[in-house]
């Protein structure tokens, strides 16, 4: 796969500092800008900036996906097999309660996927995911 540009999302939050906490400490996300409204945060080259707004801040809508209920609003990252797996284990080592446990979605079929949900502490749903095969991410 060819490099792709980094992408920019801005997501609500209820507390920066259990927001900092959950980005930086436990995901291993660099910080930049911050102020006393909102944190930058470089998740895996991309620029996700949590905002201050408890307000929004909630849980999403579930959609079935492979039997699944997957949370409707959603983001994350395509890692590396070998990265994902790793994620996955410092998670469940963390104890963070999945929304759907780290498995392989598709098993056998196109577009076959590692994938896991979980929550970060505003509510807001992530999603990390990996391919064996990296031509697999768009087929149908």
């Amino acid at each position: 796969m060819s490099d792709i540009n980094p992408f920019h999302l801005a997501f609500p939050v209820r507390d920066l500092e259990e927001s900092y906490k959950f980005y930086h400490d436990l995901l291993g996300c660099e910080t930049g800008r911050s102020s006393d409204s909102w944190i930058d945060f470089n998740m895996w080259g991309h620029q996700v900036v949590a905002h201050l707004s408890p307000e929004e801040a909630k849980e999403s809508a579930m959609n079935a996906v492979d039997g699944k209920g997957v949370p409707v609003r959603h983001f994350g990252v395509i890692l590396e097999m070998d990265e994902w797996k790793a994620l996955a284990e410092k998670l469940e080592n963390e104890g963070i309660e999945f929304v759907i446990e780290p498995y392989i979605r598709f098993k056998g079929e196109p577009g076959e996927q590692a994938t896991m949900f979980f929550l970060d502490p505003s509510g807001n749903a992530l999603e990390f995911k990996a391919f064996g095969d990296r031509s697999q991410i768009f087929a149908k």
